[in-house]
């Protein structure tokens, strides 16, 4: 009987992630380069040094390609941890005050969009012109309309700080718009804004359209009694 050695079966796995990133990384690149149509799967396998073959086999066709691409990019690695698990959205979440929160998740959907704006509007594109392309996108602006909803906007509706004038789903709107990768192309890609002025557009927009303003923070007692001192 022949027992299979650990190490080599170790071996295969690392080699086969390896290939798979490196054909999600020249999808990515190609579609952000040429977008969705101007992109072969020959193209896609040239740029990777593999066969065509090994493209649908390691990864699947050109939706699946342009996911992964989009989730590597999300996430900035391909370990397999949930976004919501990682410490950046976790420093978001983790923050008691909301408006400090607010400012954090503007830092965070900076950061994420230099790296998923042109290939989400790949996606879009795509959606457009393929079935599957379609159905993926309409499920990714369904599941980001609802974390708004179940995430940011019940936060800030449980601590009182939601704008009276909004209902959730107003206000899971105008997150989901501000937030959305197509605003972040938008402003920095194409009109040329730096990331570091989006984040503070993105953070002062988000506090007047969505929070109540901040309650003016009290003076101390002996402060409030040198001012009256100061008055007589």
């Amino acid at each position: 009987m022949t027992v299979k050695r650990p190490y080599s079966s170790d071996l295969r796995t690392a080699q086969a992630r390896r290939t798979r990133r490196q054909i999600v990384d020249a999808a990515g690149a190609l579609f952000a380069e040429h977008g969705f149509s101007g992109t072969t799967v020959d193209a896609i396998a040239a740029t990777a040094g593999v066969s065509r073959k090994t493209v649908f086999s390691a990864v699947g066709g050109k939706v699946q390609l342009l996911k992964h691409a989009y989730d590597y990019a999300m996430a900035g690695d391909d370990e397999p941890v949930p976004m919501i698990d990682r410490d950046a959205l976790q420093q978001v979440i983790n923050e008691p005050d909301p408006y400090r929160q607010v400012e954090l998740y503007a830092d965070f959907v900076g950061a994420v969009g230099s790296r998923v704006a042109r290939l989400y509007v790949v996606l879009r594109g795509a959606a457009e012109v393929d079935p599957d392309a379609a159905e993926l996108y309409r499920r990714w602006e369904h599941e980001r309309h609802q974390a708004m909803v179940d995430g940011p906007v019940s936060n800030f509706a449980s601590k009182g700080v939601l704008r009276r004038d909004l209902d959730p789903v107003e206000a899971a709107d105008i997150l989901s718009l501000l937030t959305n990768p197509a605003t972040y192309d938008r402003l920095v890609n194409e009109r040329g804004w730096s990331q570091e002025r989006f984040t503070a557009w993105l953070h002062e927009t988000m506090l007047s359209q969505v929070l109540e303003p901040r309650p003016a923070r009290r003076q101390s007692g002996a402060k409030t009694q040198r001012s009256r001192d100061g008055e007589e």
